[in-house]
């Protein structure tokens, strides 16, 4: 359909056209294993290491700081599983949030079922990590005597995925750093879309993905801090440093770099303009159409964000009518297709019933026009007094 609208940037972004040229070469001519000591090889070498001194520099970091992965997924279960095994001697506790991805939840899981506690922090109604109940953790862990009460770590995300909100991960920082415990966020949402300097920012571990900046599936990275203990997570040869075996994924590694850089220069003035867009359509969808919730921080919250709940109406049934018109979104509120139960953010920012199973997620991207806006709420408009009328 040529007159599609795309707001689903948060699931993923379309690759840039820039990207796929710098990619291109590494997949028909430049091919070499960058193990290889001959020049193909010592060619493709180079162009990762030139990436990895890129991609330090859009956050800050030095590049020996910067470890290349298959995506966010895998950043994330390293950093979880990867600090709470290197520190279980220190102590079995790991606290994270209600509110994370499952990349971090399941690894949360699975550090459970073997014999780690895991405390999950309660957020308040726009989303936020409450602070008070982070610091009697970390108090009541200090005067325990048990392994299972003493933090090993602490991992919270940078931006969520569902609402939006961005957390206070400086705070956050400095109270972990204070108490000498490892830092993680997951900034998957939040690298490219937002600044970031883990320079200025305590912050021991980042997780990010390329395809959510307009680079290619399949690739991402996660940042240790220098002087953080992060074991092995992939074995095998000697790649990154020892650090995470496995053939490298060159072009995807140049690509996930071309796309940072561009972010990065930008990254100022393309949030400011995305979060102007992103107020516009909440302002005239709440203005507009009755009975509409916002989800998450009304400020803090990642430039593209708008999460709506709709009073009354099924956000599946919203969805196709909205893709029936060319205009992709996606709910906020079902797991899973055919799912009745709730998102477990929705569930922990307590939005009300009547309204939790009418959540859209719509994420604006750095193309979306004001005219695209328009046209969606037009359509949006029209859909909800259909959906309603048939209630």
């Amino acid at each position: 359909m040529n007159n599609r609208i795309y707001l689903d940037h948060a699931a993923t972004t379309d690759m840039l056209p820039e990207v796929a040229y710098a990619m291109e070469p590494y997949y028909i001519k430049k091919y070499g294993n960058a193990s290889a000591t001959y020049e193909l090889g010592a060619e493709a070498k180079r162009a990762i290491e030139l990436a990895r001194e890129s991609i330090a520099a859009s956050i800050h970091a030095k590049p020996s700081e910067i470890f290349f992965t298959s995506g966010g997924s895998e950043a994330d279960n390293w950093a979880v599983k990867g600090m709470a095994g290197e520190r279980k001697q220190q102590g079995k506790h790991v606290v994270t949030s209600k509110i994370e991805h499952h990349a971090i939840l399941h690894s949360c899981e699975h550090l459970e079922k073997l014999g780690y506690r895991v405390s999950y922090l309660d957020v308040d109604q726009e989303g936020i990590v409450k602070m008070a109940d982070l610091e009697q953790l970390i108090r009541a862990g200090e005067r325990s005597h048990q392994l299972q009460d003493k933090i090993t770590l602490i991992s919270i995300m940078y931006g969520n995925n569902e609402v939006g909100t961005l957390q206070p991960v400086e705070e956050i920082g400095a109270l972990a750093r204070k108490h000498q415990i490892p830092f993680h966020t997951d900034a998957v949402q939040a690298v490219g879309q937002v600044p970031i300097s883990v320079k200025r920012l305590p912050i021991d571990m980042l997780s990010s993905s390329a395809h959510k900046f307009h680079g290619p599936k399949g690739v991402g990275f996660l940042y240790v801090r220098e002087g953080v203990n992060l074991p092995s997570f992939i074995h095998g040869g000697g790649q990154e440093s020892g650090k995470r075996a496995g053939t490298e994924n060159v072009a995807g590694i140049v690509g996930m770099a071309k796309a940072l850089s561009i972010a990065t220069k930008e990254v100022e003035r393309k949030a400011k303009e995305v979060a102007g867009l992103r107020n516009y359509f909440i302002k005239r969808v709440m203005q507009e159409i009755p009975e509409v919730r916002l989800n998450g921080h009304s400020k803090k919250r990642l430039p593209g964000n708008a999460n709506l709940s709709f009073h009354g109406v099924s956000g599946t049934a919203l969805l196709v009518l909205l893709e029936e018109e060319g205009i992709y979104a996606s709910a906020g509120s079902a797991c899973s297709a055919g799912s009745t139960r709730l998102s477990h953010v929705i569930k922990a920012i307590a939005v009300p019933k009547e309204y939790a199973y009418g959540t859209i997620r719509f994420t604006l991207g750095r193309e979306t026009t004001r005219e695209e806006l328009d046209r969606t709420i037009s359509v949006l408009k029209k859909s909800v007094k259909i959906l309603r009328q048939e209630e």
